[in-house]
Formats: structure tokens, C-alpha cells, sequence
């Protein structure tokens, strides 16, 4: 893929002036690489769950023309916020702090509308729900953006995701091995889940991205784990894509 929209940026990883590695892999690339394999069209609603800072958020409103309302608990990670308030800084910060509106709150417990979304954007995200509540909190996160979104809309998922193949024992101590699994679990989860798989499969340039996302790390020891990973053919990136 050429990531032509994504060219447009000066920084083609982020919207802002911030380095981000904790939002994940794949920037606004991987952004470019979900919305067109969604087919997203303008004037349409969509709702992105785990936007973080708001980077993929403001470049999908931006680049496809779709009404967006973003849901994120919010926090800090490795000393930078995430939330609504850097959210709508980088909405200003490239016009289109009319076609956002952000929500302090996360899945399963939206409060939001049944069949509202035309489509349901998820990256980098619903893998830590599997960390920390494990398969069944994964499959409620996955039920409640079946039940807010409409008949016919498309869930576009992407995350780490790894091959059916063993870890290496060195890298278990930063968790991967617990939250990442397959894209041939991942799919399941998603059909379990009420939905019908369109397409899935692994991000073609995943290792470029992981190598990226490492090198933002300040721990050298992670750099080289990320590298090891990657090398192994163990860390990868991957993506369902599923109709309601």
C-alpha cells in the first residue's frame, strides 16, 4: 500500500507534535490501511472506540469526510495524557473539531444508542481488555459495538496480533503473549460475537511498524525485544473486517 493520505503529513505517524509510541503501532498509516480496506464513504457516522489521543480519529474526519464520536476513559501512560482534551487539540489543530465529539467512557458500558453507527473503527485497543477480563471481557467488548452500531454497518478491527507460533521466552515479561493472540482467534471472536467476517488477515507491513513503534521507547532492552519478536516472526499485526 502507498499510504498516499498519509503523505499528506509532515509527520505520518501523528497528528500532533507528540512521539506516542504508547498509542501502538502503525500511526496514521495503519489508519489509512483500515479505512480503505472499510470502504468508509462521507457523511456517514462512525464510531472509533479507544481513540487515545485522537490522531487516527482527526485523520479519518479529515481524509474520508465521516461524523466520528470517539470513546476513551482517558488517563496517563509513560507521562503523557490521552482523552478527550488532546483529542480536540488535534481537532483544532487541522479543522475538524466540527465533525468530533469525544466521550469519556469505555466498552462494554457505552450508554450509547442501539443501531446508531454506520461504522465501528477499533485499533490497538480491545487486546488489553483480553489482558486484564481475559476471553470474556474481549467478547462483551465485542457484543456492544454489535449492539450500537446499525444492521448492515462494518466493524473494522485492528491489533497486535501474533502467529501461531511459540514466544520467545526472553519477551513474556512485557505481557504480549497474554493479550496478543491469532487472527484466526481474533476472527472467531468476532463471528462469536454476532458478526460476519468479510476479510482477515495480517498487516503486510506490521514489521516495519513494530520496529517504529520500539525505537520511540527509551528502554533500550524493549528496543531489542520488539526486534527479537519481530525477527522471530513470533509479533505481528493484524485486522478483521465483519458485517453486522
Amino acid at each position: 500500500m502507498k499510504y498516499e493520505k498519509t503523505k499528506r503529513y509532515t509527520m505520518n505517524k501523528n497528528i500532533d507534535n507528540n512521539s506516542d509510541g504508547h498509542a501502538g503501532p502503525g500511526g496514521l498509516q495503519l489508519a489509512e490501511f483500515l479505512a480503505e480496506k472499510m470502504a468508509i464513504k462521507s457523511n456517514k457516522k462512525l464510531i472509533d472506540i479507544g481513540f487515545h489521543r485522537g490522531h487516527q480519529t482527526c485523520f479519518l474526519a479529515k481524509e474520508y469526510g465521516v461524523s466520528i464520536v470517539g470513546i476513551d476513559p482517558g488517563g496517563t501512560i509513560g507521562g503523557d495524557d490521552y482523552g478527550i482534551e488532546p483529542l480536540m487539540e488535534n481537532a483544532r489543530k487541522i479543522g475538524v473539531e466540527d465533525k468530533i465529539l469525544g466521550i469519556e467512557v469505555g466498552v462494554p458500558n457505552t450508554l450509547l444508542p442501539n443501531n446508531y453507527f454506520d461504522y465501528a473503527y477499533v485499533t490497538t485497543c480491545l487486546e488489553m481488555i483480553r489482558q486484564y477480563q481475559g476471553f470474556e471481557g474481549y467478547i462483551a467488548a465485542l457484543k456492544e459495538i454489535h449492539r450500537i452500531i446499525k444492521g448492515g454497518a462494518i466493524l473494522g478491527l485492528a491489533e497486535p496480533m501474533c502467529i501461531d507460533m511459540p514466544i520467545p521466552d526472553c519477551c513474556k515479561k512485557h505481557n504480549f503473549d497474554k493479550c496478543f493472540v491469532t487472527a484466526e482467534v481474533t476472527r472467531k471472536a468476532v463471528s462469536d460475537a454476532g458478526f460476519t467476517i468479510i476479510e482477515s488477515g495480517y498487516c503486510e507491513d506490521s514489521g516495519e511498524w513494530w520496529l517504529e513503534h520500539g525505537a520511540t521507547s527509551d528502554d533500550p532492552n524493549y528496543q531489542k525485544d520488539i526486534e527479537l519478536m519481530v525477527d522471530s516472526g513470533w509479533l505481528s499485526f493484524g485486522y478483521v473486517l465483519a458485517r453486522k
